[in-house]
């Protein structure tokens, strides 16, 4: 696969580390909890997927591409979470699918706080380069490009807003 774009966000959290589940936090995560932590988010819920692992499903508009993602757990651990879509890509220049990893982890940091790290990765996939080629597209660099400028927008747009739902949870004791 073809790396289009990678960006790794980070920031504090104000709660042990002891008092988190990020995986049960991804996939016990409401609607309307995913809905405030972008203006880009429009729905999220979750599932099961054909082989029995838990998937988190998650609609979003980046940049006017809708993107319809269905992440299948990969690592399962309260420090470590890491989900893999093959996702819908719904643009002006047609439907695609993109593949994209998202990978959550936590550091200790004292007894009381933690570091949030929200990673994502966008790979191109085979439907998605014969998008471009059926459209005449032979740069994808400035395809990258553009895409790693509003990932890494949206990325930071989402992880403190993140951290802010995973610690209030935390704080409550919702994972002890």
């Amino acid at each position: 696969m073809k790396l289009l774009a990678e960006s790794t966000c980070k920031t504090i959290i104000n709660a042990s580390i002891e008092s988190i589940d990020l995986t049960e936090w991804l996939f016990t995560l409401k609607d309307s909890e995913y809905q405030i932590c972008s203006k880009d988010h429009i729905a999220a819920g979750n599932s099961i997927s054909e082989n029995g692992k838990r998937m988190s499903i998650n609609v979003e508009q980046i940049a006017g591409n809708l993107l319809i993602q269905h992440y299948v757990e990969d690592i399962s651990q309260k420090d470590h979470c890491r989900v893999q879509s093959i996702s819908d890509s719904i643009a002006a220049a047609g439907k695609t699918k993109l593949h994209i990893v998202w990978e959550l982890k936590i550091e200790k940091k004292d007894l009381s706080s933690c570091e949030l790290s929200n990673h994502v990765i966008v790979n191109a996939t085979d439907d998605f380069l014969n998008l471009l080629n059926h459209l005449n597209i032979k740069n994808l660099d400035s395809i990258s490009n553009e895409m790693l400028q509003n990932l890494i927008q949206h990325n930071e747009e989402e992880t403190p807003l993140f951290a802010n739902d995973i610690e209030r949870k935390a704080l409550k004791g919702i994972w002890s």
